[in-house]
């Protein structure tokens, strides 16, 4: 028996590439900046071919032709291509950790203004549990938080900040009462700590990062890159710390050569830049 199939001469059962899913790849980086290669092919293929069918789509192309002439399906587009799902506090030892070992180490000495940044943030879960320990560790008023995301749409429900209550339930009691209001189903957070937190869009593939962060919080999306991508990343994060600095990551994203990108293990799924 032939290997080789008569059109293409690639082995019997190679990946064949889909001419349909690379041209819209191709028009989305050219449209956006967004480069869905450096994500994991089959997963964000997955993705995007459920959501092309369930909007009734019968190929790439077409459904390209949608999402540039429709912003809601464009961010349609972003949020299942993103997977905005958060929660405060999620992985709660690791928050402990850093609220209790690696912010008075950062801080020590009182006299320096912290820099922090959340990346990929999302809805807004993550720098909304990092502005409640910095207010509780009585460092807010004296810190930069900033968070960062490539979805306008997630960004706008950061800022509203409204949550279910399913988001609040790795949350410490007393931290959920003073932190949050019920409004009929929802909860809604903080008034005075939302105006802590600067959103802004940012591809984190494409555009430049700000230098001198004592924190870097980028969790649980790492996960969805190819390696060349998280390569580049980790390079980029590692540059964008101070010396001493802090790079915090997912529970499923530990790093195994952290000493090519200039940093060290310390707690599990922290890293600190060397100095």
């Amino acid at each position: 028996m032939n290997p080789f199939s008569q059109a293409g001469g690639a082995p019997a059962g190679e990946h064949q590439p889909d001419p349909d899913y690379l041209k819209f790849i191709q028009n989305i980086k050219q449209s956006t900046g967004i480069d869905l290669s450096e994500y994991k092919e089959a997963q964000m293929k997955r993705r995007l071919t459920t959501l092309r069918v369930k909007n009734g789509y019968q190929s790439f192309a077409s459904f390209y032709e949608a999402i540039s002439k429709d912003k809601m399906l464009f961010y349609e587009f972003l949020d299942r291509m993103t997977i905005n799902v958060s929660e405060f506090w999620r992985n709660p030892n690791r928050w402990e950790i850093l609220r209790d070992v690696i912010l008075p180490e950062l801080s020590a000495g009182g006299n320096r203004r912290l820099k922090v940044w959340s990346a990929a943030c999302s809805t807004g879960e993550e720098p909304y549990t990092l502005a409640m320990i910095l207010d509780g560790k009585g460092l807010l008023a004296d810190s930069s938080l900033v968070a960062t995301d490539i979805d306008e749409g997630a960004l706008a429900k950061a800022k509203q900040g409204l949550y279910m209550e399913r988001s609040l339930k790795d949350v410490p009691q007393d931290v959920a009462s003073r932190y949050f209001a019920q409004e009929g189903l929802m909860y809604k957070f903080s008034e005075q700590l939302k105006k802590s937190v600067q959103f802004r869009k940012q591809n984190l593939l494409m555009d430049r990062f700000e230098e001198k962060h004592d924190l870097i919080v980028c969790r649980n999306v790492m996960i969805y890159f190819t390696e060349e991508a998280k390569n580049k990343l980790y390079h980029k994060f590692a540059e964008a710390l101070r010396p001493g600095g802090y790079l915090f990551v997912g529970s499923t994203e530990q790093i195994f050569t952290p000493g090519q990108y200039g940093l060290e293990p310390t707690e599990t799924f922290f890293y600190r830049k060397k100095s």
